[in-house]
């Protein structure tokens, strides 16, 4: 019997229910969960919510990787409701790097400094070979234009086999058929 691959899905905590985040976000939730995998985010609002809520909806089992540091400075901030299993960690760097390390594949919404960090630092351990190979998908124009800007800017620090790293895609939808795909 095999164990269901984890998929992480970063992105912004603000977009609210009928925005086009949103949406996007809980088809991404909807369309990993009808494929077999388990959705892990950050466990609160916005995309994290809107993804949960997908997996959950399409009969999925979602992971809520939540923080007390997190909670502390935004009173009242729980874990969303479709939220199955909840694993909590004291700091935002244990979160992060445990959001980071135990999935099969990572995917980016569009997010802030959050979201840029959880990208950076998948991509930096995948580069350094800290943890296993796993697609690691950043959806839509902004994350395109991030990553062109800082490649034209690095010039040759950055090596043609780390870009190759990077998986960008337009849609969800197209997040979803690369995670089937390569894992």
């Amino acid at each position: 019997m095999s164990v269901p691959s984890v998929v992480s899905i970063f992105g912004a905590s603000s977009p609210r229910e009928g925005t086009p985040t949103y949406t996007e976000a809980r088809e991404l939730g909807a369309l990993l969960a009808q494929s077999g995998y388990i959705v892990a985010t950050g466990g609160y609002r916005g995309v994290m919510e809107a993804s949960s809520r997908g997996a959950s909806e399409a009969g999925g089992h979602v992971i809520g990787v939540t923080c007390e540091r997190i909670e502390a400075l935004v009173p009242g901030l729980r874990p969303n409701r479709w939220v199955a299993e909840e694993i909590r960690f004291c700091d935002l760097r244990e979160r992060l790097n445990h959001l980071v390390a135990q999935s099969q594949a990572a995917i980016a919404m569009p997010g802030g400094i959050g979201t840029l960090t959880e990208i950076a630092l998948t991509w930096s351990l995948l580069q350094a070979a800290e943890i296993p190979p796993k697609p690691l998908i950043l959806v839509g124009q902004t994350w395109q234009q991030v990553v062109s800007v800082f490649l034209q800017q690095a010039g040759d620090h950055v090596r043609e086999r780390d870009v190759s790293l990077l998986r960008m895609v337009d849609t969800v939808a197209e997040a979803a058929k690369l995670v089937v795909a390569c894992l």
